[in-house]
């Protein structure tokens, strides 16, 4: 190295720490704390909303359907003898209960082959929503007429939620049976019913005559012929704004102990 040369400058070193610019958050006015306040409630709100549907649409279900499985088994029902291939139908003056249920009291069964194989639903006295229609399911209108009598065998039930025993109620055809069974074991009582379906209708709720003796005839006495069953929904789904009713009249009936209906094992058509 000559005395005329000079070292490089040293590099400089690499600026990894600049100053820090202070950034000043902005402030958040009254309105704007007011809106994130009210998203959150909705976000809340949302989540609770969307349990309360499941509890409703799902679980009530699940509980309903158990307990009225278990109200089914608790009547005692035994099976219908099969020796005898072609059970008379009977067609003269049905017996039937000699007093009335007490409220809530579980009476009978119903069946509807359209509804499938599997369908067999209790009915209990009375249409108490809390006591009957969200624990038993189905419900017989107090003061209507009970099972095989002259007059108009009324029932309410759920089309949705707590087992929801008449969802398939708009599935109902003209001549669709609906088979009741009426069990007490106390009196050795245990007979079928077969009504066949006759029409449907929608109506408000306020339109009682529905299930009059005659249905839709208010006033009018029934005979011997006028033995009919209504069954009565909420209309449409998820709304009680109008109701579904389906009419049917006695076909024939049976004692169990001479066998078991034929429609109970026939695919509806």
């Amino acid at each position: 190295m000559t005395a005329h040369e000079t070292l490089p400058p040293p590099p400089s070193a690499p600026d990894d720490a600049p100053a820090r610019r202070e950034r000043k958050r902005p402030r958040q006015t009254v309105g704007g704390a007011l809106l994130a306040l009210v998203a959150e409630l909705l976000i809340i709100a949302g989540a609770g909303t969307g349990l309360y549907v499941l509890w409703t649409a799902w679980w009530t279900d699940v509980v309903a359907s158990q307990h009225q499985s278990s109200l089914v088994k608790d009547l005692g029902q035994t099976e219908a003898p099969t020796s005898n291939p072609t059970p008379t139908e009977h067609r003269d003056q049905a017996p039937v209960l000699a007093e009335p249920p007490g409220l809530s009291t579980v009476f009978g069964t119903m069946q509807i082959p359209r509804f499938g194989a599997g369908y067999d639903q209790p009915i209990g006295e009375g249409t108490d929503r809390e006591k009957v229609l969200n624990t038993i399911g189905l419900g017989h209108y107090q003061d209507t007429a009970m099972p095989g009598a002259e007059g108009n065998f009324a029932v309410a039930g759920h089309r949705v939620t707590y087992g929801k025993p008449l969802n398939q109620i708009a599935d109902l055809k003209t001549d669709d049976a609906i088979v009741v069974r009426v069990t007490d074991k106390a009196t050795d009582f245990d007979v079928w019913y077969v009504y066949k379906v006759t029409d449907s209708q929608i109506v408000t709720p306020d339109h009682i005559e529905t299930i009059a003796p005659v249905p839709n005839q208010p006033g009018v006495e029934p005979t011997a012929q006028d033995r009919w069953l209504t069954l009565t929904a909420c209309h449409p789904m998820w709304s009680a704004k109008e109701r579904y009713i389906v009419h049917a009249k006695m076909d024939y009936w049976m004692p169990v102990s001479e066998g078991t209906p034929k429609e109970l094992s026939e695919t509806p058509k």
